[in-house]
């Protein structure tokens, strides 16, 4: 992936989803050979040039302003996070350094404490590229019981929840919204992507998703940006049944380092009794059978 790259096709995909009706020209029934807005059209909206907004859009200008961007993403009616994303595709890289190659990515003591404060609530550490790094009992019974206990404990093994939500058949049917839950997923790796361009085994996910998933490639071409830090899901448990959780990610205000997601339920709703009683089953299972699945293997995702 490259930052430039990145930033025309940006701009070429949000610039094909404003009609002109959207933003008030009239187009006098003319036939357009392309959808969405044209270039001179968006650069007249920005208020900026339109052989200059061309040059931005096929990744040929580097030193876009920030009064600029700002213009541009106002023009193309773009929300606080796909502002932000835009701003840092357009920013600079650094010159003279080589990418460093990524390294492992593990939990810090700290990140594991709150984990094991967090026992009988569903939680995981989800790294960057969505790898699971760690989870509680009862977030591997939620989100992933079919899987192996163990696997985020071996990074060769690591479930990765992009992959899951895409290209596994148990994850799809967990969610009722499936579509939104994807959506949600390819946002983010988006917003990953833009943070980290040079990322060999990010750029390796999204390829096998690309290939493995029409669904993940067409939601790709969107460039779709969404920050989702909380969002609620109804999902169809095959252990509790049907509940609504509130899925939160707690993040470092950097963006960097792994994030923790949290599954919670409204006090006293019938929701809040099935995550009882999914912990409370979890939590038995593991103290009777703790390493019962750790020769099972991972299922291929």
């Amino acid at each position: 992936m490259n930052k430039h790259g990145q930033l025309a096709d940006f701009l070429q995909a949000r610039r094909g989803l404003l009609r002109p009706e959207d933003v008030g020209l009239r187009t006098y029934g003319e036939r357009r050979r392309v959808p969405g807005l044209r270039r001179e059209e968006l650069a007249m909206l920005a208020g900026i040039s339109a052989p200059y907004y061309a040059r931005l859009e096929q990744g040929q200008s580097r030193n876009a302003s920030r009064e600029v961007l700002d213009a541009i993403a106002t023009a193309l009616r773009l929300d606080e996070s796909e502002r932000a994303h835009l701003h840092e595709l357009a920013r600079a890289p650094k010159q003279g350094k080589a990418a460093p190659r990524p390294r492992p990515e593990r939990i810090t003591p700290a990140t594991s404490a709150l984990l094991a404060a967090l026992e009988g609530t569903p939680a995981l550490v989800m790294g960057r590229r969505s790898d699971v790094l760690a989870w509680n009992t009862q977030g591997h019974a939620l989100f992933a019981g079919h899987l192996d206990r163990h696997g985020p404990d071996e990074p060769g093994q690591r479930p990765n929840m992009a992959k899951l939500v895409f290209l596994d058949a148990h994850a799809r049917d967990l969610y009722t919204d499936w579509t939104t839950k994807a959506k949600a997923v390819v946002g983010n790796l988006r917003i990953t992507a833009g943070r980290y361009p040079q990322d060999p085994l990010l750029a390796g996910l999204v390829g096998e998703l690309i290939m493995r998933s029409p669904e993940f490639a067409t939601m790709w071409a969107d460039h779709r940006i969404l920050a989702c830090d909380v969002a609620d899901y109804e999902m169809h448990h095959p252990t509790v049944g049907t509940l609504t959780v509130t899925q939160q990610t707690l993040q470092s205000p950097q963006g960097s380092g792994p994030a923790v997601v949290i599954a919670t339920a409204a006090p006293g709703s019938p929701s809040a009794a099935s995550l009882k009683l999914l912990a409370h089953g979890a939590a038995s299972r593991e103290a009777v059978f703790p390493r019962e699945n750790a020769d099972a293997g991972t299922p291929t995702t």
